[in-house]
């Protein structure tokens, strides 16, 4: 008799719950970062077991990205002095509203009925008006289109709050957060190998999104994180806060979503709706413009805010 392969999945699972339980218990901001971005990895390979590639794909990406704007965050924080340590009775309450949240999600998930309840007909049913052949993007651009436009704004509103921690002195000016002295070699030599392929791989994303897993989210993840390690490597310098470029490319995607949403109170009789002849065109032409957004706004909040340049010695 052949083994149980969900036996093959223990690893991921006792994996996952190691993790999360040495993230509560270090107190080291770097280490709890790593921990978070390697406890994200794994999450995204639990995502390809259970058959979601689109979510996978997206939380490697976004993953890492989010480690690196952590690790940022930490070493701008520098030498800050930590508050006082939270009193016990504070820990307990913590940890028992934390339970109570576990035990809560546990229950729900467990009296599912069976099948559990779902619009997987109602979506194949519609998604040939799409004509896009991956239903996760059918979802995002057709179905749920608000939502996915209100996701790209808000994208854009954090690089604007972002911005807005900078000195009044320096606005204007180029974000310094990724300057160094000297990089290592190491990376410089990363920096000019991985980006011709990234940048290869996340147009190809962006490309099949729209009949694979893939998508303008995946796509501008990884252009980003292509960008920022050219920043780190000192092998180019963010452009400065008052270009011009910069902040249409940030706009793009929201701006091309929101005047192909309203032509469509004209073309097609509903806000966010689409001519049958020019759906997916007009879908590609939306996608494009998200994943340079993406990209942007991603580079751009990794960066950090504008800064005076520094005196030199």
């Amino acid at each position: 008799m052949l083994p149980d392969p969900r036996l093959a999945d223990l690893p991921l699972v006792v994996a996952l719950l190691a993790l999360a339980l040495w993230l509560i218990a270090t107190r080291h901001d770097r280490s709890a970062i790593i921990g978070f971005t390697a406890y994200g990895l794994i999450v995204a390979i639990v995502w390809v077991r259970l058959g979601a590639l689109d979510v996978a794909l997206t939380e490697a990406a976004l993953g890492g990205i989010m480690g690196l704007l952590l690790l940022m965050a930490a070493a701008r924080l520098g030498d800050a002095p930590d508050g006082p340590p939270p009193t016990w009775p504070l820990r307990v309450l913590v940890g028992l509203l934390c339970g109570a949240v576990t035990a809560g999600l546990a229950v729900l998930v467990l009296t599912l009925p069976e099948p559990a309840p779902n619009l997987v007909a109602a979506v194949a049913e519609q998604q040939s008006a799409t004509a896009l052949k991956n239903p996760v993007a059918a979802v995002l651009v057709a179905f749920r289109a608000v939502d996915t436009l209100l996701e790209s704004a808000v994208l854009a509103l954090a690089v604007i709050g972002l911005w807005s921690v900078g000195a009044d002195a320096a606005w204007g000016e180029r974000p310094r957060a990724l300057d160094s002295d000297a990089p290592d070699p190491a990376l410089v030599l990363l920096a000019r190998l991985l980006p011709p392929v990234g940048l290869v791989v996340g147009v190809h994303l962006f490309w099949t999104g729209a009949d694979h897993p893939g998508g303008p989210f995946q796509a501008g993840a990884l252009l980003a994180a292509m960008v920022a390690l050219v920043w780190l490597a000192r092998l180019g310098a963010p452009p400065p806060v008052r270009s011009r470029l910069t902040r249409v490319g940030l706009m793009l995607g929201p701006l091309v979503f929101l005047l192909i949403g309203l032509a469509g109170v004209v073309a097609a009789d509903a806000y966010l709706a689409y001519p049958e002849a020019l759906t997916k065109p007009l879908i590609l032409l939306i996608e494009a413009a998200k994943t340079l957004s993406v990209a942007v706004a991603l580079a751009l909040l990794v960066a950090g805010p504008p800064a005076l340049p520094r005196a030199r010695p």
